[in-house]
């Protein structure tokens, strides 16, 4: 019992942790072919562009893992402050607790007698872990460690950002464009397919929703690098 558990809370910390891996290449493939497809419409200095792109992975990469443990920390703080809650509730005020889950599966379309058995099971096996997962929705010992997020996010935006810079750098001029905008749509099929699927989502929908956004970003920042060189 307790092994499986343990690895159900490591399989749902490494999900986790793959999906902050997967939203950061994500980002960096998107917001560096913005840049560079940007610089390259106003100026045609490859010098210019790396120089670009370079910054623009730099900050991505401590912008994305920095937002990461914020928001990850700023999670786990949440979670905490509910379960001193709920502990407080259930020291001061127990059947309240108890008629919350059993209205719940009531609403859920349960009958009274089947609400009121299985909700005595749960409050008998371990109240605070059963109040805290009706109520807020997460289990007590999944907690993800904001420290692997970060990391997560700190390697894979600058391996994202990688294909972009590199593409607009190798292809001969007259191709770059049109050559390093479909080495980043062939990229976000990726991204965006594995994003659907540890969401839990329309991989189709996902899919084309990333490949859209990407496009959007390259389009803009290019026509926008073309008018400043007017």
């Amino acid at each position: 019992m307790d092994s499986t558990k343990q690895k159900s809370i490591t399989l749902a910390q490494k999900i986790n942790v793959l999906r902050a891996a997967v939203m950061g290449a994500n980002d960096g493939i998107i917001s560096v072919a913005g840049i560079v497809l940007g610089v390259a419409g106003a100026a045609s200095s490859s010098f210019a562009i790396l120089i670009s792109g370079l910054a623009g992975m730099l900050a991505g990469t401590i912008s994305m893992a920095m937002g990461e443990y914020v928001s990850v920390h700023s999670q786990s703080d949440a979670e905490v402050a509910a379960v001193v809650r709920e502990k407080k509730i259930l020291d001061t005020d127990y059947q309240k607790e108890f008629l919350f889950i059993k209205n719940k599966l009531l609403k859920a379309g349960i009958s009274e007698e089947l609400s009121h058995k299985a909700t005595k099971e749960m409050m008998d096996r371990d109240p605070l872990k059963s109040i805290v997962r009706e109520k807020y929705g997460f289990e007590l010992n999944e907690k993800t460690n904001p420290y692997a997020a970060a990391i997560a996010s700190m390697i894979s935006f600058p391996l994202g950002a990688t294909l972009p810079l590199l593409s607009i750098l190798i292809f001969p001029v007259q191709y770059r464009i049109f050559g390093t905008m479909l080495a980043v749509i062939i990229s976000l099929v990726f991204t965006g397919y594995f994003a659907a699927q540890l969401s839990h989502s329309s991989k189709l929908h996902g899919t084309i929703r990333n490949v859209i956004s990407g496009m959007l970003t390259m389009i803009v920042t290019y026509f926008i690098g073309v008018m400043f060189s007017l």
